[in-house]
């Protein structure tokens, strides 16, 4: 303190805190040694309470309002002090203000995964964060558990041990709330307001309570939220088939270029595979339908070591099918009569055999 101030404070009989600051939760009113006059006047603004402290122990406290120092308001004081009577001199005290204002910027977020048990997707990992608001309620409780003797407490100093209690608590009211993953979102005000009340009661030996909380977003690990983008995806579609066209459709639109046709064919193969493993056992499908009988291909007809076709069966004996004609399809090893071949014997049923020689 300089020698102007010492001074200044010789003469001033005003008591009071102009907080110019937003960050301000407790300041010391500077006066040199710690004199105060008797009859001063104290000003003690809306969200403020103003303490005065004797020798260290914590005595008379006021609420908003403007006050001249005597003995008979302040008679914690006096107690200590040993004042019996009338006192008019200066005094030494030291005189804290503190703010009971709201204070609505403090962050809070989860550093580490909180692990829960959901009952439809089993152990998940969840992370969260918020805001939060702080608020003084005992000012003596403030100045004898966390703000002591420090001539400007700042709610930076508090906010790490805050921060701690409201992880803390956040974690165990997940991992306890029997709440559905897919509900999480509709109940994160009431959970918000559920952790409030908790905290408030925790810090209550502090002198702080916590009047809001808000969860802005809990979130789940990224594989797990593509899990449930798939899940949501076959809710919409529906159809197991429409479900197989769909993811037809986007491994074509994901194959792009010379890898269009190959997209495609996988895509389909993906889909029909995946559609048959989902679809229901007791369910009937048109696909357990016997498809028809493979056809091998058009036929071909020797004569006179000439090559005709290609033919179908019914072609096949209108050109002049015999017994001994040399025929052939794919799939054969070689030019074969007719008589040998299986599958045109009903062809064969009832021509006449070749005239002798």
């Amino acid at each position: 303190m300089t020698f102007f101030d010492k001074i200044r404070g010789e003469f001033i009989d005003i008591v009071e805190w102009l907080d110019d600051s937003r960050d301000t939760l407790v300041w010391r009113f500077p006066r040199h040694e710690n004199e105060i006059k008797m009859g001063a006047q104290l000003v003690v603004r809306e969200s403020q309470v103003a303490v005065f402290v004797n020798e260290g122990q914590i005595g008379d406290a006021f609420a908003p309002g403007t006050y001249t120092l005597e003995t008979r308001n302040l008679p914690i004081l006096s107690t200590l002090k040993g004042w019996k009577y009338g006192f008019r001199s200066p005094f030494k005290a030291e005189v804290y203000f503190v703010s009971t204002r709201q204070f609505a910027d403090f962050k809070w977020g989860t550093q580490n995964p909180v692990m829960v048990r959901d009952a439809e997707f089993g152990p998940v990992r969840l992370r969260a964060f918020g805001a939060y608001a702080a608020r003084v309620i005992d000012a003596r409780a403030l100045l004898r558990e966390l703000a002591g003797t420090d001539p400007r407490f700042r709610t930076e100093e508090v906010e790490g041990y805050l921060r701690q209690m409201v992880v803390g608590r956040l974690a165990h009211a997940l991992a306890t709330a029997g709440v559905p993953l897919l509900d999480l979102a509709a109940r994160q005000h009431e959970m918000g307001r559920r952790l409030a009340e908790e905290l408030t009661a925790d810090l209550a030996g502090a002198g702080i309570a916590i009047p809001t909380f808000t969860i802005e977003n809990i979130s789940l690990p990224p594989e797990v939220e593509r899990a449930m983008d798939k899940r949501s995806q076959m809710g919409i579609v529906g159809d197991l088939g429409q479900y197989a066209r769909l993811q037809a459709a986007e491994a074509l639109e994901n194959a792009g270029g010379a890898g269009e046709g190959m997209g495609l064919g996988m895509g389909i193969a993906a889909g029909q595979q995946m559609a048959a493993a989902l679809a229901p056992q007791n369910q009937p499908d048109a696909r357990q339908v016997p498809p028809p009988l493979p056809d091998d291909g058009p036929w071909y007809l020797g004569v006179d070591g000439e090559r005709r076709g290609p033919f179908d069966e019914a072609g096949l004996a209108a050109a002049g099918l015999a017994p001994d004609a040399l025929v052939w399809r794919a799939g054969m090893p070689q030019w074969a009569p007719a008589r040998d071949v299986p599958e045109l014997a009903t062809l064969l049923h009832g021509t006449p055999p070749p005239l002798p020689p």
